[in-house]
């Protein structure tokens, strides 16, 4: 299979790593994220889109090619008020956001999007729910001072030190990172012996992780 990843994301690239198949990387580096609006989860899955066709349309990938596009959004509701989180631009937006999910729950969505020369491009998206504990002022000053929030959608990465600021999760952990794994093997028909760790997650209060058992898909 010839796979391009249409990302610059690390992590990303060290999630993709782990299914044992060949691929290379181009960054979708014509696409301005500022520039689509709507709901976080049109938001998601649009960013997605574009990324994978812009890659398409300008990496010069082979006629065979699937070029994997995937965008990770933050969103908190409060009342009918959706707010979408993005990366933070300088530190004192990381704190405001920090503050913001301070003792909340609030959804990731990560949409990924599969684009082949000659076909539709196909779009999915996960939905994780993530509850914080509550901040202390001196917590947040501290993980925002340690650089980790500065280039992650909502100002914070369970995988790093901001695992410390999370109660609990529900659905798939790897949506959280920002690559939800089976959902892309399901895309791709890819058959993998690749086990995900998102059910067997210490901070995990689904037991079926992200298979997504009716009980566990998010509202």
């Amino acid at each position: 299979m010839n796979l391009i990843l249409a990302s610059s994301s690390p992590r990303r690239h060290e999630l993709l790593d782990q299914l044992n198949v060949p691929y290379r990387v181009q960054a979708p580096e014509g696409v301005d994220e500022g520039a689509v609006s709507g709901t976080a989860y049109s938001v998601s899955c649009e960013l997605a889109r574009r990324k994978a066709e812009w890659v398409l349309e300008n990496g010069d990938p082979d006629e065979d090619a699937f070029v994997i596009g995937c965008d990770t959004v933050v969103s908190i509701v409060s009342g009918a008020r959706e707010r979408i989180l993005g990366k933070p631009g300088n530190e004192e937006e990381a704190r405001q956001m920090l503050g913001v999910l301070s003792g909340a729950s609030h959804r990731v969505i990560s949409a990924v999007a599969v684009a082949q020369a000659g076909s539709p491009t196909r779009v999915k998206a996960e939905v994780s729910h993530v509850t914080f504990r509550k901040l202390k002022e001196a917590d947040i000053d501290a993980y925002v001072l340690s650089g980790d929030p500065m280039d992650k959608a909502g100002a914070y990465g369970i995988q790093t030190a901001g695992r410390e600021m999370i109660a609990s999760i529900r659905g798939c952990y790897l949506n959280i990172v920002g690559l939800p794994m089976m959902l892309l093997c399901s895309m791709l028909k890819l058959e993998t012996s690749y086990a995900c760790p998102c059910a067997s997650h210490d901070l995990q209060t689904c037991a079926s992780g992200c298979s997504l058992e009716e009980d566990c898909v998010p509202d």
